[in-house]
């Protein structure tokens, strides 16, 4: 009897597992148009991304205590400064519900790009953000062309054949 029940939960946490990642992928279907969205940013302002189109938009999805967020952060903002002329744009979109950690980490450590605040989560939600960072490309008609999730050294190879693509088109 309890291998027929460990059996059953096995199979029913499968089950369950599958369809969490059926909805996740759905979410963020490539070649689709992105979710559009007002965010405050650190100086103040509602961005919103549609003001942005036109350029190829990376948003990078982050927070102050994520160690691979920190690591690849100056990575970003090494590929805004060489290709921001180019009609490329990134919106770093902190996902923290309190901001008070990422302002202080964007003080020490500043970008070039503009930085977001989703302290509702409801962007993150739209995009169906399930790891840290997470990184969406949006080409210039506004549709979602990539999609990646964590960071490891040597990914920012891949964002710029992404970019440079992207670019092209």
């Amino acid at each position: 009897m309890r291998n027929k029940f460990e059996h059953f939960l096995k199979i029913s946490c499968l089950l369950l597992l599958g369809s969490f990642f059926s909805v996740a992928s759905a979410a963020t279907e490539m070649n689709t148009p992105a979710a559009d969205f007002t965010l405050k940013s650190l100086s103040g302002k509602n961005l919103k991304l549609s003001e942005y189109a036109g350029n190829v938009v990376l948003l990078n999805f982050w927070a102050s205590w994520c160690a691979p967020c920190r690591l690849e952060m100056p990575l970003l903002n090494d590929l805004h400064n060489k290709y921001e002329k180019l009609g490329f744009v990134i919106l770093g979109v902190n996902v923290e519900e309190q901001t008070d950690e990422a302002r202080a980490y964007i003080a020490d450590r500043p970008v070039d790009f503009p930085i977001l605040f989703d302290d509702q989560n409801s962007v993150s939600k739209q995009y169906n953000v399930i790891a840290m960072p997470t990184t969406v490309m949006i080409d210039r008609n506004g549709n979602m062309r990539y999609l990646h999730q964590g960071y490891i050294p040597g990914d920012e190879k891949k964002y710029k054949k992404m970019i440079k693509k992207l670019i092209r088109e």
